[in-house]
């Protein structure tokens, strides 16, 4: 069965068309792109989507609507995140995408978004043996969803994105330490909250999805072009993560921008984005975490076609 997903974040907007086995709960890529759009700037403060980043996410999706249509797929569907389901205005934005795009848009509450990525991280690998979190760091939230096997148990929707945390702290360029340590205690705080001991205990492992993970992989690897292989399964460290964290936030953003590895249209919220994934892992008291290329996206072509 063919299929489309297009991902409508608060930091980027992604598509995937693929082929769905539902026989071997396979996902076969045909398309996959990924290009930041910021449609969540500003939804913090404002509480609203700006008619700026809305137009930068509707020309992504002429472009994608257009790919979706040359593959003859058989059904589609929109994820909408924090962004949308936050914004005063996200309705009249997703009315807007299922008629103009003629997608399935949906506006996903935080526990739906925790499931489709667990669903989509679990594919193509062997069941999780034990307790094991798999933490999605997006633009205005971060899902932390833990389970065994392939069901998920525990699940949360947090608002430690890496828009909503630029932008709330990080006002200097390169930011001051002060910023840094205020950025990290708000996350540290907010994680505690949310986090049940009870819950954290048990994990054992951790799965990273989405670009924070995927771009420190590429960083770490210094790809040069983006490598989707060696990125998947690639496992990093939490020493890593903090040694990164160091050297990028001691560059300004034209600086960051020439990082190898780094996409650079990501450099505004990457020092935001590591500090995150390592308080994550810190607060699962875990010293590395695997990197998946598998999340929402494969999560929603599994449930297009029937599975999940």
């Amino acid at each position: 069965m063919r299929v489309a997903v297009v991902d409508i974040g608060t930091n980027s907007t992604r598509l995937l068309i693929a082929d769905v086995d539902p026989g071997q709960g396979s996902v076969r890529e045909l398309v996959r792109r990924s290009e930041v759009t910021r449609l969540g700037a500003g939804v913090d403060a404002d509480g609203r989507l700006s008619d700026e980043a809305s137009e930068r996410t509707y020309r992504r999706l002429d472009e994608y609507a257009a790919a979706i249509a040359q593959h003859d797929c058989e059904a589609n569907l929109a994820v909408l995140t924090s962004a949308v389901r936050e914004a005063a205005n996200g309705a009249e934005f997703a009315e807007r995408v299922r008629e103009q795009y003629h997608l399935d848009a949906r506006v996903l509450s935080g526990d739906e978004e925790a499931q489709l990525t667990f669903l989509g991280a679990m594919t193509g690998r062997a069941a999780a043996v034990v307790p094991t979190v798999v933490i999605d760091i997006g633009g205005g939230s971060t899902e932390f969803i833990i389970g065994v096997g392939r069901s998920a148990g525990f699940h949360t929707s947090l608002p430690v994105g890496v828009v909503r945390m630029s932008e709330r702290h990080i006002h200097t360029d390169p930011p001051s330490p002060s910023e840094l340590q205020e950025l990290a205690g708000d996350v540290r705080e907010i994680l505690a909250a949310g986090l049940p001991a009870d819950e954290r205990a048990p994990v054992k492992a951790a799965i990273a999805v989405a670009g924070t993970a995927t771009q420190a992989a590429s960083i770490d690897q210094q790809l040069d072009p983006y490598d989707p292989e060696r990125v998947h399964g690639y496992e990093l460290l939490l020493a890593t993560v903090d040694a990164m964290l160091a050297r990028l936030a001691l560059l300004d953003e034209d600086a960051r921008r020439e990082v190898v590895g780094l996409n650079p249209d990501r450099a505004p919220t990457i020092v935001a984005g590591t500090i995150v994934l390592g308080e994550a892992m810190r607060a699962f008291e875990l010293d590395r975490v695997e990197v998946s290329e598998h999340d929402i996206l494969h999560g929603g072509a599994l449930r297009l076609a029937g599975l999940g």
